[in-house]
Parts: C-alpha cells; structure tokens; sequence
C-alpha cells in the first residue's frame, strides 16, 4: 500500500488520527478551514493555526472505481472505491478515502453497487505501517 508523506505542516493532522480524531487545520485569527494543511491561510495570510475537532461525519462528495492497470498491491483488491468526503462540519473541506465495511477491512469490502453520491459515511482509522489512516464506513438511512 501506498503510504502518507508526512511534511511539517501535516504532521499534526497525523498526531491527531493515531489517537482516534479526526481534525483539520483552521486559522486561529480568522477561523476559516483548510485542507490540505499549509503554513499560511489563504484567506487572511496569518501564520497562526489550530486544528478543529471535527465530528467524523460527512458524505460521498464524488468515487471512482478505479480500472486496471493498479499497482500490484491493489490490483489484488480489485473491485474498489476511491471516495472524496465532504465533512459535515466543513462543507468545503473534502477528504480522499476509502469506503469499507470494517476499519480494518480489505478495500473491496464494500460493493461498488452500495456507493451513492451522497450516502452518508463516518471516519473509522485503521493502523498501516504504524499510521492511523483515517477510512469510511457507510451509516444507514
């Protein structure tokens, strides 16, 4: 599997997902939201952040079923899902993921034919090489 790239700026965001919570970065002077995280708010220019606690909830934004040919150590878990969540909290801020059926699941846990743009979904973290990596599983209704 592919993992993050760790960088200065992202680091707490991954500090965060080892203890289970999922948080963004937001402007500590003007309180806007950003993702991915970087030094400097695009909105106001101010250095000074926090991470926001968010709820863990959102839906699809958008998904592709990804066709071969994949890396060797995907193409094993074909058919799968690649998703983009919108957070609830933060409309705007949208997360790449998986959909799965447990966190610790196989990525083609889900069937393809259960994903909706839409559907409801919640963060789950799952340990890979000694990274929490934050995946989602489908809420019902």
């Amino acid at each position: 599997m592919l993992n993050p790239v760790i960088d200065e700026d992202g680091a707490p965001f991954w500090e965060f997902t080892a203890r289970g919570e999922l948080r963004v970065q937001g402007c500590a002077d003007c309180g806007e939201l950003r993702f991915p995280p970087r030094p400097c708010c695009p909105h106001c220019q101010s250095f000074a952040t926090e991470w926001r606690l968010m709820s863990g909830r959102g839906r699809i934004w958008s998904y592709v079923l990804p066709h071969p040919p994949l890396l060797p150590d995907y193409a094993e878990q074909a058919p799968y899902n690649a998703v983009l969540v919108e957070l609830a909290d933060a409309p705007r801020i949208r997360l790449a993921g998986n959909v799965v059926a447990a966190p610790d699941a196989r990525l083609d846990s889900v069937d393809p034919a259960r994903l909706r743009i839409g559907a409801p979904v919640r963060v789950a973290f799952t340990e890979i090489d000694g990274i929490a990596v934050p995946r989602w599983l489908l809420e019902r209704g």
